[in-house]
C-alpha cells in the first residue's frame, strides 16, 4: 500500500467525494430515451452510480472516517 501524507489523503478523500457528488445526476443522459433490459439509459446510470458511491463510502468508512470524523463516544 502507498503511504500518503495526511494532507494528500485529504485531497484525495475530498476529490473522490467530489466525484461522487458530481456524477450523481446525469446531465447528459436528459431527454435520452434509450431502453436496456427494459429500463431506461438513465436508470442504469443512477444503478450504477449507487454502486460507485456505496464503494466509495464503505472505503472511506474503514479508512478515513476516524481521521476526519472521530471516533463515536459511548
Amino acid at each position: 500500500m502507498v503511504r500518503m501524507n495526511p494532507s494528500m489523503r485529504a485531497v484525495g478523500w475530498l476529490l473522490a467525494f467530489a466525484v461522487v457528488v458530481a456524477g450523481a445526476v446525469p446531465w447528459f443522459l436528459w431527454g435520452n430515451s434509450q431502453l436496456i433490459g427494459g429500463l431506461p439509459l438513465w436508470l442504469w446510470w443512477h444503478i450504477g452510480w449507487m454502486i460507485v458511491a456505496t464503494a466509495v463510502f464503505a472505503a472511506f468508512t474503514r479508512h478515513g472516517w476516524d481521521r476526519y470524523l472521530g471516533g463515536i463516544d459511548a
